[in-house]
């Protein structure tokens, strides 16, 4: 069999018909977007065909959208861009559970002289919606920024009632919704954020390209300086390649929304019922109804999750411990122990993320090694209540 792959909220497989799209742009039509000529010109239509793709994926104007290099740039554009813009911005609010492309920066706004609240969760992995209108209350007009989705545990926040309360107190909502686009259905026209983030390489689209969508009449002050690019939003020549692959990603997923949702659910949810039939002392993280079709967060007690994906890895299958932008880090994941994942199970957590690209087969492969993996790393574990 070939590789297992299972780390896809980490990256994902470029689709075929993305690379088809971009392949022209690396080849024949490498002219400058933002030159005058035909041959620039010829190749800016089609970076404006990708900007009305990413907006129909979550349903904006094609003029609310700007090219990004990433998604933490995204995020980092939408937070630190939007308190330069408005000084009245000097109230943060945030939760402990956010992806470090948005905690740095508030962090980083924190030691230069702002205010901002970091919100807890629940042991579900849910927002305290009344610990929010409180911060909302408390420090003046605020930026609030609260992923759409959790990259670890896939849990599903209520942003639409989050952003109608921000907008009650006249803030600013800025949502990543990096893991949930192409995922989930958006719609920035009946959601009320006034910036959101999403990343190619979440949805099929090569590394090197994301988008940030800023509502019509919303202010920010760019990060990159130095070109016109992007109408004066964000400098630099753009990359068409990535940028056409992202539309052609954004254009795939939106078709097969719905299909890839319910197929991906199912598969995962296989997982979860065959790990919990052959293994003990096992729990699931976070809301299992409220989450994304393609995420399971799973703790398996008295062992290192670490052990479990070298042993996974052997087998030729790949997960992950968290969030793939701190993985090098021996901490256990910051968004388990703001849950209260108990200390027997925080460090023997393991990430599946499925994509459209994963099969039955796949599944039924890892459902016959795990167990294996589990046993034996139990049986040489001081901590195990087998030994």
């Amino acid at each position: 069999m070939r590789p297992v792959y299972l780390d896809n909220n980490a990256t994902t497989q470029p689709a075929p018909e993305v690379l088809d799209a971009q392949q022209p742009f690396l080849t024949t039509m490498w002219g400058n977007p933002s030159s005058m000529h035909e041959f620039g010109g010829q190749v800016r239509r089609y970076v404006e065909k990708a900007r009305e793709q990413v907006a129909s994926l979550i349903g904006a104007d094609p003029s609310e959208i700007i090219f990004t290099g990433c998604g933490t740039e995204g995020d980092n554009t939408a937070i630190l861009g939007s308190v330069a813009a408005d000084q009245a911005l000097r109230h943060v609010i945030t939760s402990r559970v956010e992806h470090p492309a948005v905690l740095a920066p508030c962090r980083h706004l924190a030691a230069n002289g702002h205010y901002v609240t970091e919100l807890a969760v629940d042991s579900m992995g849910r927002i305290d919606e009344t610990e929010l209108i409180e911060a909302l209350q408390a420090g003046g007009k605020a930026l609030t920024s609260i992923m759409w989705a959790n990259n670890e545990t896939g849990v599903v926040f209520p942003i639409r009632r989050i952003a109608e309360k921000v907008k009650q107190f006249g803030g600013t909502m800025h949502s990543d919704a990096i893991q949930a686009a192409g995922k989930l259905s958006i719609d920035v026209r009946s959601v009320p954020v006034d910036l959101l983030t999403l990343s190619g390489h979440k949805i099929h689209a090569p590394k090197g390209i994301g988008a940030l969508y800023i509502r019509k009449g919303v202010r920010i002050r760019p990060l990159l300086l130095g070109g016109h690019q992007e109408v004066n939003r964000r400098a630099g020549t753009e990359n068409v390649a990535g940028i056409v692959a992202l539309g052609a990603a954004c254009e795939i997923a939106q078709r097969a929304l719905h299909a890839d949702h319910n197929r991906i659910a199912a598969l995962r949810d296989r997982l979860e019922h065959g790990i919990l039939e052959r293994c003990s002392d096992v729990r699931i993280n976070g809301d299992q109804k409220q989450r994304l079709p393609n995420t399971s967060s799973i703790s398996f007690a008295y062992i290192e999750g670490e052990a479990i994906l070298y042993d996974l890895s052997d087998a030729g299958i790949a997960a992950s411990s968290g969030s793939a932008c701190t993985s090098g880090s021996l901490e256990p994941s910051h968004v388990l122990r703001t849950m209260g994942v108990p200390f027997t199970m925080v460090n023997g957590s393991i990430r599946f993320s499925l994509s459209r690209y994963t099969t039955a087969a796949e599944i039924a492969h890892v459902l016959e090694v795990l167990p294996k993996v589990v046993d034996r790393l139990r049986s040489l574990s001081p901590f195990s209540a087998t030994t």
